[in-house]
């Protein structure tokens, strides 16, 4: 059964840095796109940034040159590396994997989620 890890969060005061990591476990052939997303109380999960297997990246308009995503494919992992964090930034933080991988018995494209990491920015 693949899984995905999550580490790195943390509470942070406002200008400063945090880097979270998702590692994906279990018998993987290939990720294709690897992404982050985060949901803050009372609103709807969004996505932040996302990275295909090519390398091509993809950003929410509200976190352009500040957060930085990149994935070590030989250790199955994506880094979300975050500056200039904002109070606004605040939120539960969770990694998204496409995983072709042995599921149920057969080896099969699915979705993996992580299980979440809290980023509090304090002002």
């Amino acid at each position: 059964q693949v899984q995905l890890v999550e580490s790195g969060g943390g509470l942070v005061q406002t200008g400063g840095s945090l880097r979270l990591s998702c590692a994906a476990s279990g018998i993987i052939t290939t990720i294709n796109t690897m992404a982050w997303y985060r949901q803050a109380p009372g609103k709807q999960r969004e996505l932040v940034a996302a990275i295909t297997s090519g390398g091509t990246t993809n950003y929410a308009d509200s976190v352009k040159g500040r957060f930085t995503i990149s994935r070590d494919d030989a250790k199955n992992t994506v880094h979300l590396e975050m500056d200039s964090l904002k109070p606004e930034d605040t939120a539960a933080y969770y990694c998204n994997q496409n995983v072709r991988g042995l599921y149920r018995g057969s080896f099969t494209s699915r979705d993996y989620w992580g299980q979440g990491t809290q980023v509090t920015v304090s002002s």
